[in-house]
């Protein structure tokens, strides 16, 4: 397992002291002495979120951090939720979020390989 891998717990054995965990599509078993390597998640990034999707979406914008507001950011944080988003924050770091586009060009040369295949 990595650090920030969010699974859910699936079974617990008591006669075994065991707890069973599914990170995606695998299993993982910890001896109850191991426990103390997984901890309880309230939350995760937008980063690490990418990909996947929850139930409710709680997005707090905040001026604290005003260099990482951007509509991408919005964007992906919003798309992630299936039925319920809920944006906390000051309507200043929303309206500064939604304005801040940062267009990045990657210099990744896909295109140039691309071509070089054909």
């Amino acid at each position: 397992m990595f650090n920030g891998d969010l699974g859910i717990i699936t079974a617990i054995d008591v006669e075994e002291q065991e707890v069973e965990a599914r990170f995606g599509d695998r299993s993982v078993t910890y001896d109850y002495a191991d426990l103390n390597e997984i901890t309880l998640a309230f939350a995760t990034t937008i980063h690490k979120s990418q990909g996947s999707e929850y139930p409710v979406v709680i997005l707090p914008l905040f001026m604290q951090h005003y260099t990482m507001l951007s509509r991408h950011l919005i964007y992906t944080g919003v798309t992630r939720a299936r039925q319920l988003v809920v944006l906390v924050g000051s309507p200043k770091a929303i309206e500064l979020a939604v304005k801040q586009v940062k267009d990045q060009h990657r210099y990744t040369l896909l295109a140039h390989r691309l071509r070089a295949d054909m």
